[in-house]
């Protein structure tokens, strides 16, 4: 072990190439770490191609939906990989069951605090596994890990799991978010090592 990681042995079927596991959670992120004074006033917004647009509190999350939990693997672009980790949260499948999404709309953009987006298609955001999770072992998500609320989709590298979610939009066109403009790949399947755009 070095530095909180371990070389992978036998954990080729769990762990993409070139990751190494780690038993720590490394906290990586563009720009600020908000911290809400008031949660109250956090919201998080569902529009675009949808026919009934919503607006949920934070606590209308946490009440309007069947609480789920996910354990999965996550891995970052960066080289890290923690297995078995532990979520809680609302199901992407459940969330859109009432908004009547438009057949036009093909892709996901998560749009979160100071402007930050990135994309995902609609299939990997209702992936079976997919999850906007408020928690994490049990306990609220910490700030550095994206309190109150984050996207959790364990089969893409982790930038794609946006933390500090406000919005959901649905799209018929695929619109790069902020690490996909700097270089990141549009899809970023960490089994295909779909790393940088160039790849």
């Amino acid at each position: 072990m070095y530095f909180g990681k371990k070389r992978k042995t036998n954990l080729s079927d769990r762990v993409p190439p070139n990751q190494n596991v780690t038993t720590t959670f490394p906290v990586l992120h563009a720009g600020n770490v908000p911290y809400y004074e008031n949660i109250s006033k956090w919201n998080l917004q569902i529009y675009g191609l949808v026919e009934h647009p919503k607006l949920y509190s934070l606590d209308e999350m946490m009440s309007l939906f069947p609480q789920e939990e996910r354990t999965n693997d996550i891995h970052c672009v960066t080289g890290w990989s923690k297995l078995d980790t532990s979520w809680q949260g609302v199901s992407t499948r459940e969330l859109v069951k009432d908004i009547n999404i438009h057949p036009n709309a093909r892709y996901v953009i998560l749009h979160a605090e100071e402007g930050w987006t990135t994309n995902l298609s609609i299939e990997d955001f209702l992936k079976e596994s997919s999850l906007l999770a408020y928690s994490f072992n049990n306990e609220p998500l910490t700030p550095e890990h994206g309190y109150p609320l984050r996207g959790v989709f364990p089969h893409l590298y982790f930038w794609k799991s946006a933390k500090w979610l406000r919005g959901i939009q649905f799209t018929e066109h695929n619109h790069p978010g902020f690490w996909e403009r700097n270089g990141y790949h549009m899809e970023g399947d960490p089994w295909k090592e779909e790393r940088f755009s160039f790849d």
